[in-house]
């Protein structure tokens, strides 16, 4: 298998729109409000970007590309009828309290049918970077008008020459992370059946992540900073400037994963650092992002790495597993360019690894805390994101699994994503191509060459 996979030519898939509407829920219960807003958390607030992402299925005869889309509409329309309303709805500012909240005003899911002149073989290996598969997960509906406000998630249905078809999922982060993600699509797919109940009922008590009145921040938070902005009306929106990238997924086998936790294991300190495929492939990345910074290298600059961290099993008392709104927060590591270069790589790991233990309970609530306060923004050079425990290819549709699930790449170069491989791990980063060259140098110099080839 290829180490490291640069991305394909095929950046136009030849898609046809054939369809795109709103989709609202189908009925409206007697217990459902249609002026109620939704309180969004401070994390909540953050996190005011799309994540799109793609689910890749094969040709079956029973569920043929004009019959797809029926059912998948039919199945938005019953999700978002009462347990997730919220997604029909649309953001609005509370200027009083200089909040986002969602409008639960059921103005509509954006839902599109399309179809592209090729078949699925035709864009090979489905891990590969593509550009075109923006292609299959557009954000917004051009048909709508300046006058109407956009979906906060819209879905796609595209099918191929050979009866496959890919189901595309763009979706504000604002509104799930990746666990109540997963617990979306797996709703998503049972209502699809004629007769399959939710499997999850979905807990949507954001007021579970509130700050404390009065707000008390008991530690330092240097992962978080403060805009230097001479106002902000509402919360200051998370992202990275954009520019010309380069793509690449570092596909990491169980040999390379196995190697490297080898090497994580020499020199090692402390007995309790857990040498997971997870923090041998985030320590690596971080590395790379690192020495890989910087057209001149400067030894004294100091780099820091984000790790997103799940909070639901870290509060006292835990939150519901079914919790649908972002329950995450980052755990830091920083270290200078010289120190990254000269440890051994057992020390890179044992700092990804000791990070997420410092988000206990209190740190959280102090992390919310100060966020009402400050409301600031997550400070560090690169952020790995692991959806090694999200089950997306797991996911069973009346028309079966997917044979590929993953992210869709995007301009964030500030964000490394870690999911799933066949036999091993793939890492998708995005860099300005002069930083990619020396990034692909150095991951390549750490592995001996049996490995690589």
């Amino acid at each position: 298998m290829a180490f490291i996979l640069p991305i394909p030519p095929m950046q136009d898939l030849k898609i046809t729109f054939q369809e795109s509407i709103l989709v609202s829920p189908s009925k409206q219960t007697d217990d459902d409000d249609p002026n109620k807003s939704i309180f969004l958390s401070n994390i909540d607030q953050i996190l005011n970007y799309n994540i799109p992402t793609v689910h890749f299925f094969k040709a079956n005869p029973d569920f043929p590309p004009q019959i797809v889309p029926k059912r998948l509409k039919m199945a938005l329309q019953r999700v978002l009828q009462v347990h997730y309303h919220f997604m029909a709805g649309r953001f609005k500012l509370n200027q009083q309290l200089g909040r986002l909240e969602i409008d639960c005003n059921s103005a509509g899911a954006g839902f599109v049918v399309a179809s592209s002149d090729y078949s699925l073989d035709d864009l090979g290996d489905f891990v590969y970077p593509n550009l075109g598969f923006r292609q299959l997960a557009v954000q917004t509906l051009d048909n709508l008008g300046p006058e109407v406000e956009q979906p906060l998630c819209v879905f796609q249905v595209t099918s191929f020459k050979c009866g496959g078809f890919c189901i595309g999922m763009s979706t504000n982060h604002v509104l799930l992370d990746g666990a109540s993600a997963q617990i979306f699509i797996e709703n998503l797919a049972t209502q699809a059946f004629d007769d399959k109940p939710l499997a999850v009922i979905p807990c949507n008590n954001r007021h579970l992540l509130a700050a404390r009145s009065p707000p008390h921040v008991e530690f330092p938070h240097p992962e978080f900073f403060k805009p230097d902005l001479p106002e902000v009306v509402g919360p200051p929106v998370f992202d990275c400037k954009r520019e010309e990238l380069d793509y690449t997924t570092f596909s990491l086998t169980s040999k390379a994963i196995n190697y490297l936790k080898g090497k994580a294991k020499e020199n090692i300190s402390y007995s309790t650092t857990k040498i997971t495929s997870f923090n041998v492939v985030a320590a690596l990345i971080w590395r790379c992002k690192a020495l890989s910074n910087d057209a001149e290298y400067n030894k004294d600059r100091v780099s820091t790495l984000l790790n997103v961290v799940d909070l639901r099993s870290r509060l006292n008392p835990p939150l519901p597993d079914s919790y649908s709104g972002n329950a995450v927060l980052v755990a830091y590591s920083s270290a200078t360019c010289e120190d990254i270069e000269k440890w051994p790589f057992s020390k890179l790991v044992e700092m990804v690894s000791e990070a997420p233990k410092r988000v206990s309970d209190e740190y959280s609530k102090s992390v919310i805390d100060w966020l009402e306060i400050n409301k600031g923004l997550p400070c560090g050079e690169y952020m790995v994101s692991s959806w090694l425990r999200l089950r997306f290819g797991e996911v069973v549709y009346p028309w079966g699994k997917p044979v590929y699930s993953g992210p869709v790449v995007s301009h964030r170069k500030d964000i490394c994503w870690i999911f799933p491989g066949v036999d091993g791990v793939n890492a998708l980063v995005s860099l300005p191509a002069k930083e990619m060259e020396r990034f692909v140098a150095l991951f390549r110099e750490f592995f001996p060459q049996s490995i690589i080839n």
